[in-house]
């Protein structure tokens, strides 16, 4: 029975992100890629709701960075936080924090993030959304302001850093894909590369590596 022979996908793999939560998340998966932070405007459209956000920068973060590089594959992805409708804004202070989270206390949030994947070469495009439903416990004042002088989360949206100590704010979590909450739906971006003929488990390739990215959190 003849042996079964692997390829090596050329194409280059980019993250188009600069934030370092996504750089690590899109590492599990072994494969060789760039970042490269893209330069676009992520304020909401007027009218648009949350979801629609997420999906809309996805594209947009990738379509940014493969305008530049029509060799690539491009992952863009976006994250957008939904209290009844509500974007949830990275809350940027202690007291914005303390005030965001007393609001959220004993709520049902959603996370929304978008994924894109971009094949500059013949502009086709993938996107889908992973929804995580999270519900607060009851938080009193001592115990946010406990939770935000350890772990100080003022760029997060919600004030929520869930791949830390920000999961203890949860009762509950709901989602196909525990990666998604994190900024970067891996379960979706292993599938997006099967349909690009790019196999995670079974191609043949170098060592991972990712060129310096910021510190931001995901965008």
């Amino acid at each position: 029975m003849p042996e079964k022979t692997t390829t090596i996908d050329t194409r280059p793999l980019i993250l188009a992100s600069g934030s370092r939560y996504r750089r690590t998340l899109l590492e599990r998966l072994g494969l060789p890629f760039e970042v490269a932070a893209p330069d676009i405007d992520e304020t909401p459209a007027p009218g648009e709701g949350p979801a629609a956000t997420a999906r809309r920068l996805a594209i947009a973060k990738a379509r940014a960075v493969a305008t530049a590089r029509s060799d690539a594959l491009v992952i863009g992805s976006d994250q957008v936080a939904d209290c009844d409708g509500v974007a949830l804004s990275k809350p940027g202070t202690h007291e914005a924090a303390r005030a965001q989270l007393a609001s959220l206390s004993g709520r049902r949030i959603v996370f929304h993030t978008a994924v894109a994947l971009i094949d500059a070469a013949s502009h086709r495009c993938q996107l889908s959304q992973v929804d995580v439903t999270s519900c607060f416990r009851r938080l009193d004042a001592a115990t946010i302001d406990n939770y935000l002088l350890r772990e100080r989360p003022y760029d997060c949206a919600g004030a929520v850093r869930s791949e830390s100590l920000g999961i203890a704010l949860f009762e509950r979590i709901e989602s196909g894909d525990p990666t998604a909450l994190i900024g970067l739906p891996l379960i979706a971006v292993t599938s997006m590369l099967a349909n690009e003929s790019v196999d995670v488990l079974g191609t043949a390739h170098a060592a991972p590596r990712a060129s310096a990215a910021g510190n931001a959190r995901p965008r």
